[in-house]
């Protein structure tokens, strides 16, 4: 494992192995693009600067932003040369230990503010853990046939709204929307009263092919810059009423959180692992990929914990899970000729395993309300409550190696009042 001079933490999960990118505003309100190490971020643009990626031949200017965006589309090689530049540059007994460089360098992470590193041009939501798919099906369709009959073919999606992505620390509110329960003559209109977390994992994408080529299966991977966790609120009751013929929209466009360091498919790779077989109804030929290897052991963890309360960890899940992968919906995607650029997100869609501990959403969690969580402290959730925080975090760990990414986590405020039309003359 490497070694750095900077002090790192104990388990912390940004040790020299990882090398995230991300975005911070330094004092006097400079925004930078960045790394970090340990509990220290490193401003990319000083180190450009100062000369320290002449040998890369990088363009002037490329990390004296807010945004990684241009970074982005320069492609997999030049991810990897400045990633293995700064692994270089911060190993014990290089060059840079002791310069008097590393003022201007090397920050504290508590005197700079994190930012959402990226513009999102596009934002696609996939629904792609069978385990959750079947639950969902189970509750509200035939528990016979809980999966829809294109499930095991098509990586099933949905396009989003890049607008609502927030960074991690905004505050989220309850929102309005129609309801109508079975039960119910006629839809209602007010405040969702079941708000619910989505535990995901979205991948950022670096540029595509253009002129209507795609982008195949086993190429899929090197377009992709790399992972973050997300957090894709859901008002279930809004969704119930609205998500047939075309799907979740008010339901789902009101806000999504993002953990604001982006960690690199080269710092998760020695924690591959296989994922689950499709065998039994194999996909059509360009979503075919060796199964050894192509997902990732992630071990992600959520809590909820109410204001002026105690923290309850309710769900430990793992991105290993997913049915179908990062790298098939990718190419699924791309098939039909979609442009894919620099900073498109796409989430992976609530993860889900077979235990009840390991469902990644309260729907899941409390059955739809039915069998509520007990909180520490005293009292219960089946959604999400005004004043409550959920928070989820995520590492790999093997062999003393142990890669994370931080924390996504919002809290859930009352809604905002609407124009009620009704008291209108």
């Amino acid at each position: 494992m490497l070694q750095s001079f900077l002090p790192i933490p104990s388990h912390s999960d940004f040790p020299l192995g990882n090398i995230p990118f991300g975005s911070v505003t330094r004092s006097g309100g400079v925004e930078v693009c960045a790394s970090r190490i340990g509990d220290q971020v490193i401003d990319l643009s000083a180190l450009q600067q100062l000369g320290y990626f002449d040998a890369l031949d990088l363009p002037n200017g490329l990390f004296n932003q807010a945004l990684l965006n241009d970074f982005i589309a320069m492609g997999q090689p030049t991810w990897r040369a400045v990633r293995s530049r700064l692994q270089a540059l911060f190993s014990a007994g290089s060059a840079l230990e002791g310069s008097n460089h590393m003022h201007e360098i090397v920050l504290a992470l508590t005197d700079v503010d994190v930012n959402l590193p990226i513009h999102i041009p596009d934002y696609t939501d996939f629904y792609s853990s069978i385990e959750h798919a079947t639950n969902v099906g189970t509750m509200f369709r035939d528990p016979n046939n809980a999966l829809l009959p294109n499930w095991l073919h098509i990586p099933v999606g949905y396009h989003g709204r890049s607008s609502t992505i927030m960074p991690s620390g905004t505050p989220i509110h309850r929102p309005n929307g129609q309801r109508k329960a079975p039960s119910d003559d006629k839809p209602t209109f007010g405040p969702s009263i079941k708000v619910d977390f989505e535990l995901e994992i979205a991948f950022i994408t670096g540029s595509g092919p253009t002129g209507g080529s795609s982008i195949a299966v086993d190429q899929a991977e090197s377009h992709i810059f790399g992972l973050t966790l997300f957090n894709d609120w859901s008002a279930r009751d809004i969704q119930q009423w609205e998500y047939v013929p075309l799907g979740p929209f008010l339901a789902k466009n009101f806000a999504s959180s993002m953990s604001p360091w982006i960690v690199t498919l080269d710092a998760l790779a020695p924690f591959r692992t296989p994922a689950p077989s499709q065998d039994d109804v194999q996909p059509l030929p360009y979503l075919q990929q060796d199964r050894s290897a192509c997902n990732l052991d992630i071990q992600l963890d959520v809590s909820i914990t109410p204001e002026k309360g105690q923290a309850t960890q309710v769900s430990t899940s793992n991105f290993k899970y997913m049915y179908w992968s990062m790298a098939q919906q990718l190419a699924h995607h791309s098939i039909n000729g979609c442009l894919i650029q620099a900073g498109d997100t796409m989430a992976s869609g609530t993860i889900s395993g077979k235990d009840k501990g390991s469902y990644g959403s309260m729907l899941e969690l409390s059955w739809n309300g039915t069998e509520p969580i007990a909180m520490k402290g005293g009292g219960q959730r089946s959604f999400i409550e005004d004043g409550d925080t959920v928070t989820m975090t995520g590492h790999a760990e093997k062999a003393g190696l142990r890669i994370g990414f931080g924390e996504v986590s919002a809290k859930l405020l009352p809604a905002q009042p609407w124009n009620d039309l009704t008291t209108k003359k």
